[in-house]
C-alpha cells in the first residue's frame, strides 16, 4: 500500500506518478476526496482534544481556587462524548480512504521509462548471440509433441483447456530444471524453503494480490482460502506482522511451487502450448532487505536469473519495463526475454520486481533499527518458470529431425 502520509502531505505529486501508471482519474479524484474527509475530520478530532485539554487544565485550576466547578464539568462531560464521536469519524474516513488506496498501485520508481504498455519497454542488453539454424525450427508444440514429451488433448480431458500432462523424458526434464534452479540459488546465497500451495486471504492482501485480483484467483469453496497464483506471497509472508532483527537482514529465499492462475485476462492469448497455463511450476527468488541495500540486492536478483539462463545457454534479453506496463505491486522491474527461435521473438521468461516498502506496509513487515521500527523492502522474481524454460530449450536446442539435445548443466540431473 502506498504511504497514506505521502499522500496526505503530497497529494499533487502522488498523483501525477500514479497516473503514469494509468490510475483512471475519478480513482484520483474519489481518493482526493476521502484524503479531504480525512483530514477534515482529524482537524475536527485535534480541535476537540485541545478545547478538552485546555478544560480539563482549567477544572484542576478551579479546585484549587475553590471556585464553582458544575458548569465546567458539564462542558467536559459534553465534549468526552463528543470526541468520541469525532473519533468514529476519524476511524471511518481512515477506512474509506485505506479501502480505496488498497486497490491503488504502487508508485514508479523515477528511473521507470515513460510508457502505457509493453510496446513502450526499453531493451538494456541482450546476452547470448541466437544460433542460427540450417533448417525451419519448429514451435515447441510441435517438438512436444513428436518426442512423446506432452499430451495437451488429456489435460484438457482430465481439467480444461490450458492444463497438460508431460510425459517420460519431458517430466524428467522438468524435475531436472526444478532440482538445477534450486540448487543454483542456493549457491547464490538463497535459503531453500518450501511453502503450502494454500494460503488465506490476509496473505495475499499483504502481496497485494487482493483485493484487486480476485478474478483471477483460484479460491477454494466455503473457505476463504486460495490456491497460490506464485510462491512470492508464502514466501514473503512468512514474516508477516513480525519485527526483523536489522542483523537478520537481509532475508533471501527461493522456493519451488506449482502455481495457480485462472489467465482471466488472456482470453485469446497463446491458447496452444505451455507459454500461458492455469497450472504451471515455478521457482521463485523473494528477498526482504534494508532499504538502503535493497537496489544492490535488486540487481544481484537480476543477475541471478540472467546468469541461470546463461549457464542453460539460452538467448536472453534484460527489459526495463515502463510505468504503463509495471505490475501493480512493483516500483520498478526488470523482464528477462529468452529467444524461442520458432516463434522467433523474445518472450517473457522472468521478471525481478522491486516493491521498495509496498507490501511491507501492506504486511506489516518491519525491522528494528535502535529504538525505531522501519518498514522493510521486499524483492521478489522468477529464477525461473519451468514451463517457459521447458519450451525455450526445446526450440533453441532442437535438432532437423525434431530431437531435442538436453544442456550440458542439466545432463548430470538426468
Amino acid at each position: 500500500m502506498i504511504d497514506l502520509k505521502q499522500l496526505q502531505n503530497n497529494f499533487d505529486d502522488v498523483s501525477a506518478q500514479l497516473r503514469r501508471k494509468g490510475v483512471d482519474a475519478t480513482v484520483l479524484a474519489s481518493i482526493q476526496e476521502k484524503n479531504s474527509a480525512l483530514k477534515t475530520a482529524k482537524a475536527n478530532f485535534e480541535k476537540a482534544q485541545a478545547a478538552q485539554n485546555e478544560m480539563s487544565r482549567l477544572f484542576g485550576q478551579y479546585k484549587r481556587e475553590g471556585k464553582d466547578i458544575g458548569e465546567l464539568k458539564a462542558k467536559v462531560d459534553a465534549n468526552k462524548v463528543h470526541i468520541n464521536e469525532l473519533l468514529e469519524k476519524q476511524r471511518d474516513a481512515e477506512e474509506a480512504l485505506t479501502s480505496i488506496v488498497m486497490g491503488v498501485p504502487n508508485l514508479p520508481d523515477a528511473s521507470v521509462p515513460e510508457g502505457m504498455d509493453e510496446s513502450d519497454n526499453v531493451e538494456i542488453q541482450k546476452v547470448l548471440t541466437p544460433r542460427t539454424f540450417s533448417f525451419s525450427p519448429k514451435e515447441h508444440w510441435e517438438l512436444a509433441e513428436a518426442n512423446g514429451w506432452i499430451d495437451f488433448e488429456r489435460g484438457v480431458k482430465i481439467a480444461k483447456s490450458r492444463f497438460s500432462v508431460v510425459y517420460d523424458e519431458g517430466a524428467r526434464l522438468e524435475r531436472a530444471l526444478i532440482n538445477f534452479m534450486l540448487d543454483f540459488n542456493r549457491e547464490r546465497g538463497f535459503t531453500e524453503v518450501s511453502v503450502p500451495a494454500i494460503v488465506n486471504r490476509t496473505a495475499l492482501e499483504g502481496t497485494g494480490q487482493l483485493p484487486k485480483f480476485e478474478d483471477d484467483l483460484y479460491k477454494i469453496e466455503d473457505e476463504a482460502l486460495y490456491l497460490i497464483p506464485t510462491a512470492e506471497v508464502p514466501l514473503t509472508n512468512l514474516f508477516q506482522d513480525e519485527i526483523i532483527a536489522a542483523e537478520s537482514l537481509p532475508v533471501t529465499m527461493t522456493g519451488y511451487t506449482s502455481c495457480f492462475r485462472k489467465e482471466a485476462g488472456s482470453a485469446g492469448r497463446d491458447t496452444r502450448g505451455m507459454i500461458r497455463q492455469h497450472q504451471f511450476h515455478k521457482v521463485e527468488l523473494v528477498a526482504l532487505a534494508h532499504p538502503d541495500h535493497s537496489d544492490a540486492l535488486f540487481d544481484a536478483m537480476v543477475s541471478c536469473a540472467s546468469d541461470l539462463l546463461r549457464a542453460l545457454e539460452l538467448p536472453h534479453r534484460l527489459v526495463n519495463l515502463c510505468a504503463g506496463d509495471l505490475g501493480f505491486s512493483a516500483a520498478k522491474t526488470i523482464d528477462l526475454e529468452v529467444w524461442l527461435p520458432g516463434q522467433n521473438t523474445y518472450r517473457e521468461i522472468s521478471s525481478i520486481s522491486h516493491t521498495r516498502d509496498f507490501q511491507a506496509r501492506r504486511a506489516k513487515i518491519r525491522f528494528k533499527e535502535g529504538k525505531k521500527n522501519r518498514l522493510v523492502h521486499t524483492l521478489n522474481g522468477s529464477s525461473l518458470a519451468v514451463g517457459r524454460t521447458m519450451v525455450a530449450i526445446m526450440e533453441n536446442f532442437q535438432n532437423a529431425d525434431g530431437t531435442i539435445v538436453i544442456p550440458d548443466v542439466l545432463q548430470k540431473y538426468m
